[in-house]
Parts: structure tokens; C-alpha cells; sequence
């Protein structure tokens, strides 16, 4: 695969091929994107439900893609669990349920 994906902290290959599997192909295309969303049409699209650290996993991603400056826990996929983030703020630019349509990166 030819994406930026993996320079997401906690993407490694396979949570890079279940965003190329959903049409992510790059970290900008996470920007105001829905890890919820995400995360539903993960499960969706294989047909189990998917283990909710990949949920985690997304909201750290998101948060990569769309913050301009890090802060360096929030970069750990889990400091992003339910609990955790339900404490959080809203992002600035919130999410959005359309997701991009699935395609070869």
C-alpha cells in the first residue's frame, strides 16, 4: 500500500488496511471524518464487531489528521477509550457521518 497512514502513532498494517478498506487512503482524508462512523462501517464492512480499541485507534487518527499542534498523551490510542474521551472536548472542526466511498489507494 502507498499511503501516509502508518505515520499516525498506533497505525501499524493492519488498522492501515482497514482504512484503505473503508476509503482512507491518506492522513488528510481523516480530516472532520467520524472515528464513530469509522469504527460502524469497520464492523459493518466485516461482518463482526470489530474489538473497540480499533475504535480508540480512530479517534487518536482523527485527531492526528486534524490538530495542527500535538499534545504528546493525546497521541496514544489509549488515552482515546470511552471513558477518556467522553471527558474531551469536542474538535473544533467535529465529524461528519459521510465517509469517503471505498477504493484502491
Amino acid at each position: 500500500m502507498n499511503t501516509d497512514l502508518r505515520t499516525i502513532p498506533g497505525v501499524g498494517p493492519s488498522i492501515e488496511a482497514d482504512l484503505v478498506a473503508l476509503g482512507v487512503c491518506s492522513v488528510q482524508e481523516l480530516r472532520g471524518l467520524d472515528p464513530e462512523a469509522l469504527y460502524a462501517r469497520l464492523c459493518a464492512h466485516q461482518g463482526v464487531r470489530v474489538d473497540r480499541c480499533v475504535l480508540y485507534v480512530f479517534r487518536c487518527a482523527v485527531y492526528f489528521a486534524e490538530a495542527e499542534e500535538h499534545d504528546p498523551e493525546l497521541l496514544k490510542w489509549w488515552n482515546w477509550k470511552d471513558d477518556a474521551a467522553a471527558s474531551r472536548p469536542p474538535e473544533p472542526t467535529g465529524g461528519t457521518s459521510a465517509l469517503p466511498t471505498p477504493r484502491g489507494c
